[in-house]
């Protein structure tokens, strides 16, 4: 066993090969979750609690049902209606936390940092569900295991991210695990999207998609982060559509077995026609969302052994 920390914070702390043991790990949850009977006793009499300062659904449904198909006593807490609102700090919520001996703590909160401050004051694992603008490491691993899947492979693949790079922490974890893993990334999209030292990030730049998309085997279209930014970054979402949002005239210019990935929620119609959103020879947006429940079921499942590993290590 490679994968042998105690939390996941990001993709930017592992090496190769634990990300490919994390990925090992979950693939066999794919296929339990598509049985009659989808249950494991892993973490069972273990206490997960999920703490998401953000707005979400699917990220918190997927880790709420992985939780308990992996036997663990799950408790979501409305961080809107919680003693934060009142004045609490995060350092204190985490000690109040902390008191209760949970096991396994998942978090998302709106400012980068804030998950690994507070996985400094607790003593159980925790999993960063999406800091600010820092990472979203589960959605990198299950978006690498479902591009896994469909390609046969997870090395030399030349993979455009469109859209909203600027403020997305779904691209920032993408980017780090793809290049870890020797892919050619792109990234595409208007000038006022693009992050300040993007070209030191290890990917070519395009503004314009035709030749972005040429020739290219994945395609990560991403959310118009609208709550994230300050003031006018494109002219108009109609403008946005005609300019960067995916439809098959530019998908045309990608090779012809091209899969099309997206985190949501979608915008359709703005980062992507609706069409092709469903279209099953190339989206594959469904298949994320279901392998996203086994990714972080083989997380859980490596957390826990390492954990149970320093308890017997008396330390």
């Amino acid at each position: 066993m490679v994968f042998c920390d105690r939390h996941l914070l990001g993709i930017e702390q592992l090496k190769q090969v634990e990300i490919l043991e994390i990925l090992d790990c979950a693939e066999k949850y794919v296929n339990l979750n598509r049985e009659t009977k989808k249950n494991s006793n892993i973490l069972s009499g273990l206490t997960q609690i999920n703490m998401f300062f953000e707005n979400s659904t699917r990220t918190q449904a997927s880790f709420e049902l992985a939780g308990k198909r992996l036997g663990a006593d799950v408790m979501n807490m409305t961080m809107q209606a919680s003693s934060i609102k009142k004045g609490e700090t995060l350092i204190d919520t985490a000690l109040t936390l902390n008191a209760m001996n949970p096991d396994l703590i998942v978090v998302r909160h709106p400012q980068s940092g804030a998950v690994k401050l507070l996985a400094e004051k607790v003593n159980c694992s925790v999993i960063n569900a999406g800091d600010g603008l820092h990472e979203h490491p589960t959605q990198a691993l299950l978006d690498a295991l479902t591009i896994r899947r469909t390609k046969g492979r997870l090395q030399s693949l030349s993979v455009a991210i469109c859209g909203d790079i600027a403020h997305s922490r779904v691209a920032r974890s993408n980017l780090l695990l793809l290049n870890k893993l020797g892919n050619r990334i792109r990234l595409i999209g208007p000038r006022t999207l693009m992050p300040s030292g993007v070209s030191e990030l290890g990917a070519e730049v395009f503004e314009d998609m035709y030749l972005g998309l040429n020739d290219v085997d994945v395609v990560m279209m991403l959310r118009l982060q609208n709550e994230r930014m300050d003031g006018s970054f494109v002219p108009s979402r109609r403008e946005y559509y005609h300019r960067w949002g995916l439809n098959s005239e530019k998908l045309s210019c990608a090779k012809k077995d091209v899969i099309v990935m997206h985190p949501g929620p979608m915008n359709r119609g703005v980062e992507i026609d609706g069409t092709l959103a469903d279209d099953i020879n190339h989206s594959v947006i469904q298949d994320q969302v279901e392998i996203g429940v086994a990714v972080r079921m083989g997380v859980m499942e490596l957390l826990a052994r390492n954990v149970s590993r320093q308890f017997l290590k008396g330390g």
